[in-house]
């Protein structure tokens, strides 16, 4: 009997999986941080045989070709992609066996052009289970308009006729198993529960439940932005990721974490939000350590700008390290760890954090203003009447747009927020933090209003 084990990555609403007989495995789509692999095959008393690409990633860089690599197993990638590194390359129908398992290559494209599912069979039985990678989804899609605006729409037509090329090829009960989904920006629409079949999606999947220029106009229409470093993820995943090299950085001193923010460049400290408003290196940002700590950080950063981090602890800075690596930040410049205190030198800044309730008592006070640093399509679908709009992501380019006075600054929940506060902090603005969750705004009074 065939098992499949699960490896997520909540942070950036992934997952992996291995499947195994007991005795020899394969592993679809893995993280970068391949250790999880091998440590899921040893405990399975399996050999990885062979390592399975559904598509060239854009949100993560793949332990695909270090997992083959370390495991001297067979690394399968698209035939129609173009890639700098030695693979077996798969075509439609084609068939790998594995003890009992057998895999067979069904092209899907849409999500990407070389996008694969793979479709498991035990014996010659019926299939049991699909790994659709960003193709099908829970009730969902993959996102299509990743590689360009000139692609979107042709690929927005083929997802509709792959996903559909699914559910007319499998029966009820066969199993889906996507990578994306599960919080990830690669996905076009929200996602709903943490399984499915093709009998399942035949029910609940957009694209099954439409006509294909009403799927088309539907999900172009609601695409939102998604994180800007994914330019950089294809193209990295097309040379050959090596596995990361997760030694410590080396440590800076006070005096060293002055310089380099006087410079420019970012010193990130990971604690905890309010902690960072209540006291924090002069310069710093804010972006606390959790999930989805590197998806947002990795946003928010222009590309290979200089990073240092600030920590309680090593362990932390290790922890965000590994995270880092995933989205391709391989290379950090120091890092420190201890009392804020003890590294800012004598130069301590702080700004104050407030609630809706606050800001609802304070509404419209002289000096006043009121920044919204939420996604487009968040902010379309409501905010409040007067405020300014500039994505967190932006924010660090466009400071000089906010209008002067004191700013109050809010996402959906807080975490955003800090970001913006402290990179608004960083640009000598006066700020406070509004830490609370969106749907309390309305309830309290505040002036909340759509676009039309």
């Amino acid at each position: 009997m065939h098992e499949v084990v699960t490896i997520e990555t909540p942070g950036l609403g992934d997952r992996s999986y291995l499947i195994h007989d007991g005795e020899t495995a394969v592993v679809i789509d893995p993280q970068r941080d391949i250790d999880r692999m091998l440590q899921a095959a040893q405990a399975a008393g399996a050999r990885i045989s062979h390592v399975l690409e559904t598509h060239i990633h854009n949100d993560y860089i793949t332990g695909g070709l270090a997992l083959a690599r370390a495991t001297g197993a067979a690394y399968i990638v698209a035939a129609a992609e173009e890639v700098g590194f030695s693979r077996a390359a798969a075509r439609d129908g084609d068939e790998i066996t594995v003890g009992d398992l057998t895999l067979t290559v069904m092209v899907t494209p849409g999500h990407t052009p070389g996008h694969l599912s793979w479709v498991l069979r035990e014996g010659p039985g019926d299939p049991v289970a699909v790994f659709t990678g960003g193709s099908m989804l829970f009730g969902a899609v993959g996102r299509t308009d990743l590689i360009s605006p000139e692609q979107t729409e042709p690929l927005t037509r083929a997802q509709y006729r792959s996903v559909r090329r699914l559910a007319d090829e499998l029966p009820d009960q066969v199993a889906v198993y996507p990578t994306h989904g599960f919080g990830s920006f690669c996905s076009a629409t929200p996602t709903s529960g943490s399984s499915s079949t093709i009998g399942a999606e035949r029910r609940a999947n957009v694209a099954l439940n439409s006509d294909e220029d009403g799927f088309v106009k539907q999900l172009i229409a609601g695409l939102g932005a998604y994180p800007r470093y994914y330019a950089q993820m294809g193209p990295a995943n097309r040379s050959g990721p090596a596995a990361p090299d997760l030694s410590p950085p080396r440590r800076a001193d006070a005096g060293e974490l002055r310089r380099r923010i006087d410079a420019g460049e970012w010193v990130v400290d990971l604690r905890q939000r309010r902690a960072f408003a209540g006291g924090h290196l002069t310069g710093s940002i804010s972006v606390e350590l959790g999930d989805p700590f590197a998806t947002y950080l990795a946003w928010t950063i222009r590309w290979g700008t200089p990073l240092t981090l600030v920590a309680e602890s090593p362990g932390q800075v290790a922890a965000a390290q590994l995270q880092l690596t995933r989205v391709g930040i391989d290379r950090l410049e120091a890092a420190a760890a201890g009392t804020v205190g003890d590294l800012a030198g004598g130069r301590l800044s702080s700004y104050g954090v407030r609630d809706f309730a606050a800001l609802a008592a304070a509404w419209g006070h002289d000096g006043q203003v009121v920044l919204d640093v939420r996604r487009p399509d968040e902010w379309h679908a409501g905010h409040l009447a007067g405020a300014v709009h500039i994505p967190f992501w932006d924010l660090e380019q466009r400071a000089g747009e906010v209008p002067p006075g004191e700013v109050w600054v809010h996402c959906a929940s807080g975490f955003r927020a800090a970001i913006g506060a402290s990179l608004l902090h960083r640009a000598g603005r006066q700020v406070v933090h509004i830490d609370d969750d969106w749907d309390r705004a309305a309830p309290l009074g505040l002036p909340v209003t759509a676009d039309d």
